[in-house]
């Protein structure tokens, strides 16, 4: 946990050049990570609950239930009904998350090349979907039938879309490098 923490202290000294930034107050700084994970099957109340309980249990946090905005007949949806799940974390939850995240959860995705640049908005702030929650070791991986995926939003105070493509790489998020060769002209 103290790896994203100390770059943080330490971040004015390192990328004041890079961003061409003067002040102390002007360097990017971590808001707040946002977790969430659709239902997919309404009708199963069993996955409902294990989806609620892993994103508990993952997050450290208790998950709040996102409702449908409009009734859709087709899918039996009326409006308010649970189709996901969502999670705000901040401070210490979101600096021990986002450890966790980069140094154990990216390593046990399988075929794992990188989290693509693209997913930076032009605000600064990144999205990424993970395929399975079961890249965190505090999912039980003996019951692989129930496995659903997760969309992590990491909201930050750079002011555009390469200040924050430079902060990330400085807070060790791994990026693809085929993307970054496909830039330069290489295969």
């Amino acid at each position: 946990m103290n790896g994203i923490k100390e770059k943080q202290k330490k971040t004015f000294e390192s990328l004041k050049d890079s961003l061409k930034i003067s002040n102390v107050m002007q360097v990017p700084k971590l808001v707040k990570v946002v977790v969430s994970a659709g239902i997919g099957s309404i009708k199963d109340k069993k996955k409902i609950e294990l989806v609620a309980n892993r994103l508990n249990t993952i997050t450290g946090q208790k998950v709040v239930a996102k409702g449908a905005k409009k009734s859709i007949a087709a899918f039996k949806v009326r409006q308010g009904d649970p189709v996901g799940y969502q999670v705000t974390l901040r401070g210490e939850r979101m600096i021990g998350f986002l450890d966790k995240l980069i140094n154990i959860g990216f390593p046990r995705t399988r075929d794992f090349r990188g989290i693509s640049k693209q997913g930076i908005d032009d605000i600064g702030n990144m999205t990424m979907g993970i395929k399975e929650h079961t890249i965190f070791p505090e999912t039980g991986d003996e019951e692989l039938k129930d496995v659903f995926g997760l969309a992590v939003t990491v909201v930050t105070t750079a002011k555009n879309k390469k200040d924050a493509a430079i902060f990330f790489e400085y807070l060790g998020f791994p990026f693809s490098k085929v993307e970054v060769e496909r830039k330069r002209g290489k295969k």
